[in-house]
């Protein structure tokens, strides 16, 4: 069930735990780049920020939380952690570094990255995720890059998955994927969830219901993810984008508007592929 909140409309994600729907992501954004767009973006009501091991710029994200002033109470903060790290006690050690990089206690959601299944022990990485939880050290756990066998290895550990985060827009639709994730009650989070290129937005179905009602077309987009009831991370450091984004919670698309949306699928595989990339 859905909640609007100040910082914007939340989802359930695991009991007492509420997303919001609408996130900052901070990739490839770093040093005080990335401190300035985090604290500007939270002082325009984001309460969702996405970082990761890898992006290089926790320490950058914690510095702009802290300029933010904001309580860390009301803070969603979600990060990610490398295959190095992929054993039960690894992703303790995973935890203490990503939480003394942010400057933080305790972290919010706590994802895999990448399932790397050529090392084979993203199921091991899961269950350490599953304790950490279950201690209090992060409010919930996930997964991204993960393609369905893989989730089935982990489900078949006796674990549920919360969420996946995955690359998803219009044109990388992962219909397959998704209805996946529908079956097994597992959240959707889409990164790149404008495209990595922008082309589709100048497409019929979006521009149309942007002039209709007066927004943008990455407003549209990300209202057409919201709707289909997905999280949406998408990155800006410009101010009025940032706040664009963030606005798409006082209109809705039509069942016909979000079908042509749909329609923009064209079949295509995400960027890379989780069972050879991975870091």
């Amino acid at each position: 069930m859905s909640t609007t909140t100040a910082g914007g409309t939340t989802t359930g994600l695991v009991p007492g735990v509420q997303i919001p729907l609408i996130g900052l992501g901070t990739w490839p954004l770093m040093g005080e780049d990335a401190s300035a767009a985090v604290s500007q973006a939270i002082g325009s009501g984001y309460r969702h920020i996405d970082t990761a091991e890898n992006y290089g710029n926790e320490e950058a994200v914690g510095e702009g939380i802290r300029r933010s002033g904001i309580d860390r109470s009301q803070l969603f903060l979600t990060t990610k952690f490398n295959t190095r790290w992929h054993s039960r006690t690894g992703v303790r050690e995973a935890f203490a570094e990503a939480t003394r990089r942010l400057g933080t206690d305790y972290l919010d959601l706590f994802l895999v990255h990448w399932p790397n299944p050529a090392q084979g022990r993203f199921v091991e990485a899961c269950e350490g995720l599953q304790q950490l939880m279950d201690d209090g050290c992060i409010r919930a756990w996930g997964v991204s890059n993960f393609k369905p066998a893989h989730l089935q290895r982990v489900q078949a550990a006796g674990l549920r998955v919360p969420l996946n985060q995955v690359q998803v827009d219009p044109e990388h639709g992962q219909p397959a994927q998704l209805g996946w994730h529908a079956g097994h009650r597992i959240l959707t989070a889409a990164y790149s969830p404008l495209g990595r290129n922008g082309s589709f937005l100048s497409h019929h179905a979006i521009s149309g219901p942007a002039r209709e009602l007066g927004k943008t077309p990455a407003q549209i987009v990300l209202r057409w993810h919201v709707q289909h009831g997905r999280i949406a991370i998408p990155k800006s450091a410009h101010l009025e984008r940032q706040r664009e984004n963030l606005d798409v919670f006082n209109f809705a698309l039509t069942p016909p508007q979000l079908a042509a949306i749909d329609a923009l699928e064209t079949g295509a595989p995400p960027r890379l592929d989780s069972d050879t990339y991975f870091h």
